[in-house]
Formats: C-alpha cells, structure tokens, sequence
C-alpha cells in the first residue's frame, strides 16, 4: 500500500516538473492558470508552463522584470502584475507576449512610461496604468497597440496628456482620467476637443477634473469655455511641426542653431499665456465696423432731413401758386399780387 503512494506521488511530481510550474505557484492545467500571488517573490518566477495562458503575479514585491522573463510562456493572454513594486520597464520587456489581451499594473511605483514599451502587442485590449506615480505618458505607447479598448490612468500625478497618445488609439471605448492634477491651461486645449469627440463617438469616460489654476480648480474640463483658452497661442499639432521643421531644415548644418531650436520649440510648446491677447485685429475690425456703421446712419439722417426739406417747400410752393397766383391772373386784381416773402409772413 505504501508503495502504491509512493508510486502516486512520484507521478504526480514528475508531471508538476514536466510542465514546469514553480516551486511556490498553483498550477491549473485545466483552466491554463498559474497563480503565483501572494507569494513574496521578488522577480518573475522562472519555470512557468509553456502553455499558461494567465498569470497572477500580484500581492508580491517584483521590483524589476528580466527582458526574457516571459520568453517561455508565449501564450499568455492576461497578465496581472498589481500591487507590486515596479518603477520602470526595461525595453522589449513585453514584445515576447504577443497574445497578450489584459495587462494589469495597478498599484506600482511606476513614474514614467516610455515610448514602445509596449511594442508588438497587437492583442493587447486593455491596459490598467492607475493607482501609481505617473507624470508624464509617451506620445505613443508602441506599434501595434491599436487595438487597446480600455485604457486607465486614474490616481495618477499626471497634468497633462497628449492628444496624440490618444488618437494612435482608434479603438479606443474606454478611458479612466479621474483623480489627477490635471493643469487646465492651454496644454490641455488638445485633449478637450478630443474628449469632446470622443464622447460623441459614444466613448466612455469619467471625465477630466480640473486641479489647476486656481480659477478652475474642481471644475469639469467639457465645462470651462472655449474663450478662457483665447490667451494663449492656439497653435495644432500640424502648425509645430511645420514650423519646427522648416527651422530645423533652414539651420541643420548648424550645432549652435539645433540647440537654439531645441529649446525655442520648448518654450513655444510650453503654452504661457501672453501679456496681451492674441485677437488684436478682431477688437480692429469690430471698432472699425461700428465708426463705419456711425457715420453713414448720420449721412443717412442728413439725406432724409434733406429730402423731408424738399418736400415740404415743394408742398408750401404748390399751395402759394394754387391760392395767390391763379385767382390773380383771373381777376387782374393787383393787390391780390403779393411777392412770397409777404404772403409766408
């Protein structure tokens, strides 16, 4: 009987090891899950079966991600890494995962995401960034990430986000902003207007709360009118580009012209409002408008007293011939004959 145990238990361990589940993971070969949380590891455990397709990582301490950690699990569809430690990934991290549907990384110490981290993950449809230190998202997220669906980046520290992030992701049904400093300046122009469209489309968000400036604080971004935005220079996307490479092909020969548009871009992209509004010209053609307006309603007055004029001395002049010079030439009678100036006395 006792052999008969022993010969059980050897079989059962040789299948664990034969598909490689760790030493401190649960392994459901039915369901293609490893659960591996909760287990205070510091890294990607290695040893992962081939054909798991979810991986629960979260609730442990992994502070960093090897670039081949997941090069033996190439089916994995959902990954959860919330609740973990990680501040930043290295590049090609994720391009292994090219199944890849869910990535989850709540709850982290990430500060930054860089541009095509990740990369070649054409399955991905949704990506949980909140919960972390995040001040600045890339202008892009990486090639093949069109299809991403959800995207979340609430309880973060960010102020603003680009709207080119946004429109690489055409996809896109639902985004998360809440509970973000979010400065609503002219920076932030782009992204209401996206917003905007995008709720048209039928998108779902839970919207943008303003933190700054003061004036706005706690106010809805789709609430504070267009015109609060006319003192800084609306420029597109289009318009920087143009104009930054027209410099950059005019002055390309030289160092010390590169490093001087380096930073003119920046300041120019920094989006201070001006000492004085832009619409000069529009104040121009209103006030040239009204002076116009002005002085042809008095020619018009004076046109009509004047026509009002020659129409009565042509009824006064009418009515003198009718009563004095007609009943004159009848009757011959010469006192009757009285110049103008006595009878309009």
């Amino acid at each position: 009987m006792t052999g008969n145990w022993l010969l059980v238990l050897s079989i059962v361990f040789t299948i664990h090891m034969a598909h490689g589940c760790p030493q401190k993971c649960l392994c459901h070969m039915a369901s293609k899950t490893t659960d591996c949380k909760n287990r205070g590891f510091t890294e990607i455990p290695a040893h992962l079966p081939p054909e798991t397709q979810i991986l629960q990582l979260q609730n442990n301490r992994i502070w960093r991600i090897n670039q081949n950690a997941f090069t033996g699990t190439p089916l994995l569809k959902i990954l959860d890494l919330s609740n973990n430690s990680l501040s930043s990934f290295a590049p090609g991290t994720f391009q292994k995962l090219r199944y890849l549907q869910v990535l989850n990384l709540t709850r982290n110490l990430i500060h930054y995401i860089e541009n095509k981290t990740f990369s070649f993950l054409p399955h991905l449809k949704e990506l949980d960034l909140s919960s972390n230190s995040i001040v600045r998202l890339p202008e892009t997220f990486g090639n093949s990430t069109g299809n991403i669906t959800l995207l979340s980046v609430k309880h973060n520290k960010l102020q603003k986000m680009g709207r080119v992030l946004l429109e690489s992701l055409p996809n896109l049904k639902v985004v998360l902003f809440k509970d973000n400093p979010w400065l609503c300046n002219c920076n932030v122009f782009g992204l209401k207007l996206w917003l905007e469209s995008f709720l048209y489309r039928g998108g779902i968000s839970d919207g943008i709360i303003c933190a700054t400036p003061g004036i706005r604080k706690g106010k809805d971004l789709l609430k504070v009118p267009y015109e609060l935005f006319g003192a800084c220079p609306l420029m597109t996307a289009h318009a920087h580009l143009a104009t930054t490479h027209h410099h950059s092909f005019e002055h390309r020969s030289s160092p010390k012209h590169s490093h001087h548009n380096e930073h003119g871009e920046n300041s120019r992209l920094s989006c201070e409002p001006k000492p004085k509004p832009k619409p000069v010209s529009l104040r121009r053609a209103i006030a040239t408008v009204v002076i116009t307006g002005v002085v042809c309603g008095i020619v018009c007055l004076m046109m009509l007293a004047a026509a009002v004029y020659g129409c009565a001395y042509a009824a006064i002049t009418a009515k003198y011939h009718r009563e004095h010079l007609a009943p004159a030439r009848q009757h011959g009678t010469p006192e009757e004959k009285e110049p103008f100036e006595r009878c309009l006395a």
